[in-house]
């Protein structure tokens, strides 16, 4: 077991192959991590040292490329990426791994991804954790379109629109198939009903960085929620919240309490 390097591995759904890592404590409680958007398994949860973090503490950590990122399969179609499509691919990884239920932890469009999938299948998920996406959730984040746009330019020098700019860098650091990611980015936009996400009863947390310009509040959402608490990570934007001290802390808080709470 290499808590620094996973090894991964492929099972198949819906004709796609999809890349997934399984480390730590196969006897621990597992949980189940859903990247963001242009990122993948290594670059959200690897790098930032989440996979040491919930290791060390026991946990069986589980870590999926979504389709259209990754060692994953890259379709075009914009409808793949529907993100109760994409909560699919999670749930059958469930199933691939014989496992009844998880914890499930996704960050922006991960956490999108795991909303839809804990509306689908509540009695897969034993808790959520949301992170980098507050009420925007509902209420939608803006304009994507120009990070579509900038994906798809023929330069990244051609690239003028600032959010644009930035999912351009991160697509290339990553080295990305741009035109799948820009594909994601239009069909994964979906929002959810407030009554929808007012019948999630598992226990949430929702996390956001007091500097993210993207995710909206995490208070006016936990509160939409019957068994959701919010949580402020301290001066920190929409790419450097994920892997903060205080994020960590307050997730591995929030397991060992549902824990003692059973």
């Amino acid at each position: 077991m290499n808590l620094n390097t996973p090894t991964f591995s492929q099972f198949h759904h819906q004709g796609l192959a999809l890349s997934f890592f399984d480390e730590g404590d196969p006897s621990g409680e597992p949980v189940l991590l859903i990247h963001g958007f242009a990122s993948n398994a290594n670059v959200n949860w690897v790098h930032p040292g989440w996979l040491k973090t919930l290791g060390d503490a026991g946990y069986r950590v589980i870590a999926l490329d979504n389709r259209g990122h990754g060692a994953s399969d890259k379709p075009r179609d914009m409808e793949a990426y529907r993100p109760w499509v994409m909560a699919e691919d999670a749930i059958a990884l469930l199933d691939h791994l014989g496992l009844p239920d998880a914890h499930m932890m996704g960050y922006s469009m991960g956490a999108r991804i795991s909303t839809f999938a804990a509306i689908n299948h509540q009695n897969r998920i034993r808790s959520l954790v949301l992170g980098g996406l507050g009420i925007g959730l509902t209420d939608g984040v803006g304009d994507w379109d120009p990070i579509a746009d900038a994906l798809l330019a023929a330069s990244a020098d051609a690239v003028t629109h600032p959010r644009g700019k930035m999912f351009r860098s991160f697509a290339d650091q990553t080295r990305s198939d741009r035109e799948a990611l820009a594909a994601c980015i239009r069909g994964s936009r979906d929002l959810v009903s407030r009554e929808d996400v007012g019948r999630i009863e598992v226990p949430t947390l929702i996390g956001v960085g007091t500097k993210d310009d993207i995710a909206g509040s995490p208070q006016e959402l936990a509160a939409l929620m019957p068994n959701a608490t919010a949580l402020d990570i301290p001066n920190r934007d929409h790419m450097l919240a994920v892997g903060d001290k205080v994020f960590k802390a307050a997730v591995l808080e929030f397991y060992a309490s549902l824990a003692a709470a059973r």
